[in-house]
C-alpha cells in the first residue's frame, strides 16, 4: 500500500496550484480547515530553508460523521492531510494526498474500508481534476 494519492502539475506556479486543489477539494465535498506553511514555519523556528511546502488538513464532514461513528479515536487521523509542493528538481508541483486506505490498516476496523473507499474516490477525483488542468499524473 502506497502512503499518498499523488499528482503532478507541469506548466502551472505554486499558488495557481494551491488555488486549483481548494478548489478540486471543494468539489469533492471537502473544506480547507487548516493551512500549515512548512517553509515559512521552518524559516522562522529553524533558520533553516526548503522549498515551497504546504499542508491543507482537508475534510469531508459526511465522511468525517461516518467514521467518527465507527471508531472514535479516527478523529485522531483526521482531517486528510493534502500537501502541495514544489518539485525543485523538475520546476513542478506535486500535490499528494494521504491513501485513505491507510484509516483502515492503521485501526484494524473493517467497518471503516467503505468509508475510507469512498474518501479516496473523492481524493482520486480532485487530483484527477488537477490532473486534466494541464498535470502530468503520477
Amino acid at each position: 500500500m502506497t502512503i499518498a494519492l499523488s499528482t503532478t502539475l507541469t506548466d502551472t506556479d505554486f499558488e495557481t496550484a494551491v488555488t486549483a486543489t481548494k478548489a478540486a477539494l471543494s468539489e469533492q465535498g471537502f473544506g480547507v480547515l487548516t493551512e500549515i506553511d512548512m517553509q515559512a514555519t521552518l524559516k522562522a523556528k529553524l533558520g533553516t530553508d526548503m522549498e515551497k511546502y504546504l499542508i491543507l488538513g482537508a475534510c469531508n464532514p459526511t465522511l468525517a460523521h461516518r467514521a467518527v461513528g465507527i471508531v472514535r479515536e479516527i478523529g485522531l487521523l483526521l482531517p486528510c492531510n493534502v500537501v502541495v509542493r514544489a518539485d525543485t528538481t523538475a520546476g513542478s508541483v506535486i500535490v499528494e494526498a494521504m491513501n485513505p486506505d491507510l484509516i483502515v490498516q492503521v485501526t484494524g476496523e473493517p467497518a471503516l474500508s467503505d468509508v475510507a473507499a469512498e474518501a479516496t474516490t473523492k481524493l482520486q477525483a480532485a487530483l484527477d481534476t488537477l490532473g486534466s488542468r494541464d498535470a502530468v499524473r503520477s
